[in-house]
Protein backbone atom coordinates (compact mmCIF):
# COMPACT_ATOMS: atom_id res chain seq x y z
CA UNK A 1 0.00 0.00 0.00
CA UNK A 2 1.57 3.58 -0.79
CA UNK A 3 2.79 5.61 2.18
CA UNK A 4 0.22 8.11 2.56
CA UNK A 5 2.38 10.76 4.98
CA UNK A 6 6.10 10.90 4.40
CA UNK A 7 6.60 14.30 4.65
CA UNK A 8 7.67 15.86 7.90
CA UNK A 9 5.81 18.90 9.27
CA UNK A 10 2.92 20.11 11.06
CA UNK A 11 0.27 19.09 9.30
CA UNK A 12 -1.03 15.16 8.29
CA UNK A 13 -2.52 13.81 5.76
CA UNK A 14 -5.82 13.84 8.06
CA UNK A 15 -5.41 16.64 9.48
CA UNK A 16 -5.43 18.25 6.35
CA UNK A 17 -8.31 16.29 4.77
CA UNK A 18 -10.21 17.08 8.06
CA UNK A 19 -9.75 21.01 7.04
CA UNK A 20 -10.34 21.02 3.53
CA UNK A 21 -12.68 18.13 2.77
CA UNK A 22 -16.14 20.43 3.59
CA UNK A 23 -14.98 22.68 0.93
CA UNK A 24 -14.09 20.16 -1.40
CA UNK A 25 -16.75 18.37 -1.21
CA UNK A 26 -19.13 21.72 -1.40
CA UNK A 27 -17.03 22.65 -4.98
CA UNK A 28 -17.24 18.41 -6.32
CA UNK A 29 -20.84 17.99 -5.37
CA UNK A 30 -22.09 18.37 -8.90
CA UNK A 31 -19.16 16.67 -10.56
CA UNK A 32 -19.54 13.91 -8.01
CA UNK A 33 -23.11 13.58 -8.83
CA UNK A 34 -22.49 13.55 -12.60
CA UNK A 35 -19.92 10.83 -11.99
CA UNK A 36 -22.83 8.63 -10.21
CA UNK A 37 -21.52 9.30 -6.29
CA UNK A 38 -23.77 11.38 -4.78
CA UNK A 39 -23.40 10.58 -1.38
CA UNK A 40 -19.70 9.81 -1.33
CA UNK A 41 -16.12 9.74 -3.23
CA UNK A 42 -15.53 6.86 -5.99
CA UNK A 43 -12.68 4.30 -4.27
CA UNK A 44 -10.87 4.21 -7.60
CA UNK A 45 -9.51 6.91 -9.54
CA UNK A 46 -6.91 7.49 -12.67
CA UNK A 47 -5.43 10.96 -13.48
CA UNK A 48 -4.29 11.39 -17.06
CA UNK A 49 -1.97 14.49 -17.81
CA UNK A 50 -1.46 15.73 -20.98
CA UNK A 51 1.31 18.04 -21.75
CA UNK A 52 0.61 19.72 -25.09
CA UNK A 53 -2.78 20.52 -24.02
CA UNK A 54 -1.65 21.50 -20.11
CA UNK A 55 -4.61 19.63 -18.62
CA UNK A 56 -4.71 17.33 -15.91
CA UNK A 57 -7.94 15.10 -15.97
CA UNK A 58 -9.51 12.62 -12.92
CA UNK A 59 -11.48 10.03 -13.87
CA UNK A 60 -13.64 7.60 -11.53
CA UNK A 61 -13.23 3.97 -12.23
CA UNK A 62 -16.52 1.41 -10.96
CA UNK A 63 -18.18 -1.41 -12.68
CA UNK A 64 -20.38 1.00 -14.61
CA UNK A 65 -17.17 2.25 -16.04
CA UNK A 66 -14.74 5.24 -16.01
CA UNK A 67 -16.19 8.24 -15.92
CA UNK A 68 -14.92 11.95 -15.85
CA UNK A 69 -15.04 14.02 -12.57
CA UNK A 70 -13.16 16.93 -13.38
CA UNK A 71 -9.99 18.56 -15.42
CA UNK A 72 -7.69 20.82 -13.97
CA UNK A 73 -5.48 23.14 -16.41
CA UNK A 74 -1.73 23.47 -15.42
CA UNK A 75 -0.61 26.80 -13.78
CA UNK A 76 2.43 26.50 -14.72
CA UNK A 77 4.66 24.05 -17.09
CA UNK A 78 8.76 23.59 -18.06
CA UNK A 79 10.50 21.67 -20.53
CA UNK A 80 8.80 20.55 -23.58
CA UNK A 81 7.35 17.14 -25.25
CA UNK A 82 9.15 14.22 -24.53
CA UNK A 83 10.12 11.82 -21.41
CA UNK A 84 12.04 12.91 -18.83
CA UNK A 85 16.04 11.30 -19.03
CA UNK A 86 17.96 13.28 -16.43
CA UNK A 87 18.36 14.99 -13.25
CA UNK A 88 17.56 18.72 -13.72
CA UNK A 89 16.36 18.81 -17.49
CA UNK A 90 13.26 20.35 -16.37
CA UNK A 91 11.29 17.98 -18.33
CA UNK A 92 7.58 16.07 -16.80
CA UNK A 93 7.70 12.55 -17.05
CA UNK A 94 5.71 10.49 -19.45
CA UNK A 95 4.61 6.97 -18.58
CA UNK A 96 2.41 5.01 -16.89
CA UNK A 97 2.88 5.63 -12.97
CA UNK A 98 1.21 4.99 -9.25
CA UNK A 99 1.11 7.63 -6.40
CA UNK A 100 3.39 6.82 -4.44
CA UNK A 101 2.11 8.98 -1.25
CA UNK A 102 0.48 12.43 -0.17
CA UNK A 103 2.33 15.16 1.02
CA UNK A 104 0.45 17.18 3.49
CA UNK A 105 3.45 19.95 3.95
CA UNK A 106 4.71 21.02 0.87
CA UNK A 107 6.24 23.72 -0.11
CA UNK A 108 3.83 23.91 -2.60
CA UNK A 109 0.99 23.88 -0.42
CA UNK A 110 -0.34 20.18 -0.71
CA UNK A 111 1.41 17.52 -2.98
CA UNK A 112 1.41 14.34 -4.41
CA UNK A 113 4.16 12.12 -5.34
CA UNK A 114 4.55 10.07 -8.43
CA UNK A 115 6.17 7.23 -9.15
CA UNK A 116 9.36 8.32 -11.36
CA UNK A 117 11.18 6.64 -12.45
CA UNK A 118 8.88 3.50 -13.44
CA UNK A 119 10.83 0.03 -14.26
CA UNK A 120 10.52 1.52 -18.16
CA UNK A 121 12.21 4.47 -17.07
CA UNK A 122 15.15 2.58 -15.66
CA UNK A 123 15.62 -0.01 -18.58
CA UNK A 124 15.71 2.71 -20.90
CA UNK A 125 18.23 4.83 -19.64
CA UNK A 126 21.91 5.54 -20.01
CA UNK A 127 22.84 7.35 -16.99
CA UNK A 128 25.15 5.27 -14.47
CA UNK A 129 22.80 5.46 -11.66
CA UNK A 130 18.99 5.61 -10.93
CA UNK A 131 19.83 8.71 -8.95
CA UNK A 132 21.11 11.04 -11.97
CA UNK A 133 17.87 10.25 -13.33
CA UNK A 134 16.40 12.79 -10.68
CA UNK A 135 13.30 11.94 -8.88
CA UNK A 136 10.60 13.72 -6.68
CA UNK A 137 8.04 14.43 -9.71
CA UNK A 138 4.76 15.71 -7.85
CA UNK A 139 1.62 16.89 -9.03
CA UNK A 140 1.39 20.21 -6.85
CA UNK A 141 -0.31 23.71 -5.82
CA UNK A 142 0.66 27.22 -6.55
CA UNK A 143 1.39 28.25 -10.06
CA UNK A 144 5.41 27.35 -10.53
CA UNK A 145 7.31 24.21 -11.61
CA UNK A 146 10.33 23.23 -12.80
CA UNK A 147 9.36 19.23 -14.12
CA UNK A 148 6.29 18.57 -12.02
CA UNK A 149 2.60 19.81 -12.75
CA UNK A 150 0.70 22.59 -10.67
CA UNK A 151 -2.70 22.94 -10.80
CA UNK A 152 -3.23 25.44 -7.81
CA UNK A 153 -3.67 25.54 -4.58
CA UNK A 154 -8.21 24.63 -5.16
CA UNK A 155 -7.11 22.22 -7.77
CA UNK A 156 -4.92 20.15 -5.42
CA UNK A 157 -7.02 20.30 -2.80
CA UNK A 158 -9.82 18.37 -4.73
CA UNK A 159 -7.21 16.27 -6.24
CA UNK A 160 -5.66 15.38 -2.79
CA UNK A 161 -8.85 14.88 -1.38
CA UNK A 162 -9.83 12.24 -4.13
CA UNK A 163 -6.32 10.73 -3.99
CA UNK A 164 -6.77 10.52 -0.23
CA UNK A 165 -10.32 8.51 -1.01
CA UNK A 166 -8.99 5.99 -3.32
CA UNK A 167 -5.17 5.49 -2.65
CA UNK A 168 -5.99 1.92 -1.19
CA UNK A 169 -6.89 0.32 -4.37
CA UNK A 170 -3.71 2.48 -5.99
CA UNK A 171 -3.86 5.26 -8.27
CA UNK A 172 -2.90 5.32 -11.46
CA UNK A 173 -0.98 8.56 -13.15
CA UNK A 174 -0.80 8.31 -16.98
CA UNK A 175 1.48 11.56 -18.25
CA UNK A 176 1.04 11.71 -22.09
CA UNK A 177 3.16 14.07 -23.87
CA UNK A 178 -0.71 14.75 -25.72
CA UNK A 179 -4.59 13.54 -25.65
CA UNK A 180 -3.72 10.69 -28.15
CA UNK A 181 -7.53 10.39 -28.54
CA UNK A 182 -7.82 13.37 -30.30
CA UNK A 183 -4.30 13.74 -31.68
CA UNK A 184 -3.07 10.31 -32.74
CA UNK A 185 0.52 11.52 -34.09
CA UNK A 186 3.10 10.78 -31.80
CA UNK A 187 5.91 13.26 -31.33
CA UNK A 188 9.23 12.42 -32.37
CA UNK A 189 11.71 13.22 -29.63
CA UNK A 190 15.33 14.26 -30.29
CA UNK A 191 18.05 12.01 -29.07
CA UNK A 192 16.23 8.55 -28.25
CA UNK A 193 14.99 6.13 -30.30
CA UNK A 194 12.17 4.48 -28.48
CA UNK A 195 9.91 6.91 -28.03
CA UNK A 196 7.43 5.08 -29.94
CA UNK A 197 7.67 1.91 -27.61
CA UNK A 198 6.39 4.27 -25.02
CA UNK A 199 4.09 6.17 -26.92
CA UNK A 200 2.03 3.25 -27.60
CA UNK A 201 1.98 2.49 -23.95
CA UNK A 202 0.70 5.68 -23.24
CA UNK A 203 -1.61 5.27 -25.91
CA UNK A 204 -3.31 2.30 -25.15
CA UNK A 205 -4.06 3.54 -21.65
CA UNK A 206 -5.18 6.71 -22.83
CA UNK A 207 -7.94 5.38 -25.22
CA UNK A 208 -9.61 3.10 -22.03
CA UNK A 209 -10.25 6.76 -20.88
CA UNK A 210 -13.94 8.79 -22.12
CA UNK A 211 -13.11 11.42 -24.19
CA UNK A 212 -16.20 14.49 -23.18
CA UNK A 213 -13.50 16.80 -21.49
CA UNK A 214 -11.50 20.00 -21.90
CA UNK A 215 -13.64 22.23 -20.07
CA UNK A 216 -17.58 20.33 -20.47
Amino acid sequence: MPVINKMKGNETVESRINDIQEDVWGRLENNLNLAGYKMDYPNEIVLAAFKEERILQVFAKDYNGIKLIKEYPFTAFSGELGPKLKEGDRQIPEGIYEVEYLNPNSSFYLSIKVSYPNEFDKLKTELSTITDMGGDIFIHGKSATIGCIPIGDEGIEEVFVLTQKAINNKVKVIISPRDFRTNPEYPNIAGIEWENELYELIEKEIKTLPNNGYNQ
